[in-house]
């Protein structure tokens, strides 16, 4: 028995009945590890939905819809069209998940796909701009700057930088994205974007420093804004 796509493009037009509504949700709910499946247990629900097991393939959906949903609106911003993007990327991880390599995470595999649909996306729609103020990582649930948020001064300050961040230019937007709200390491970006991991460093390091220069004046202490500390992993 193989993987039922009728039942997989069912689950991902769920997605669309109620997008307007969690759109909203995703900026303020808390995203933890707890969430996320391990990679013993993204192996035994590939394995699964190898021998047509239904519930492991929805499974596998439910765990990363709404990360990748979020991801692919916040390098596109377009409602409809990144709904379209994220069932496309599904449904194409799906149709070759018996080429996966078990050496990869699947969410690496899966939000390659996106990228590269993304890519695709603003090629036809922007062909001849090279350097798109695209994306919206506005984020209120990073760790640090959680805790930075006890005034409305704090607020204003991470609102501040997350609006620098829609600045940068499209793979530096999606390296600081994949980075600090996926935790990607640097290997893992490389994978994901498809580029040299000294490219995504370089990414990481630029992006860090434009925002440094945007946000002149505007923080004073670095060392709490974990997204302009220099380190690459």
């Amino acid at each position: 028995m193989g993987i039922d796509f009728n039942s997989i493009g069912l689950v991902c037009n769920r997605l669309k009945k109620d997008w307007y509504n969690r759109v909203s949700m995703w900026t303020r709910k808390v995203e933890d590890g707890s969430e996320r499946l391990s990679r013993r247990d993204e192996q035994r629900m590939i394995t699964r939905a190898l021998r047509g097991d239904q519930d492991a393939a929805r499974g596998l959906i439910d765990a990363h819809k709404e990360r990748l949903l979020a991801f692919i609106w916040r390098i596109i911003r377009d409602h409809h069209d990144a709904e379209e993007i994220c069932q496309e990327a599904f449904l194409r991880a799906f149709s070759s998940l018996d080429t996966f390599s078990p050496e990869y995470r699947f969410s690496t595999w899966l939000f390659t796909i996106g990228y590269r649909l993304c890519l695709n996306w603003i090629r036809r729609k922007h062909p001849m701009t090279t350097d798109l103020d695209l994306g919206d990582i506005r984020s209120e649930e990073e760790g640090p700057l959680n805790e930075l948020a006890v005034s409305e001064d704090a607020r204003r300050l991470k609102n501040e930088i997350w609006d620098a961040v829609d600045q940068l230019s499209v793979p530096q937007r999606a390296t600081i994205l994949l980075y600090y709200r996926e935790e990607q390491s640097c290997q893992e970006i490389a994978e994901t974007m498809q580029i040299p991991v000294a490219t995504v460093k370089s990414h990481l390091h630029r992006a860090r420093a434009r925002l440094r220069q945007l946000l002149s004046g505007v923080a004073e202490d670095w060392s709490q804004v974990t997204v302009l500390r220099e380190q690459a992993s």
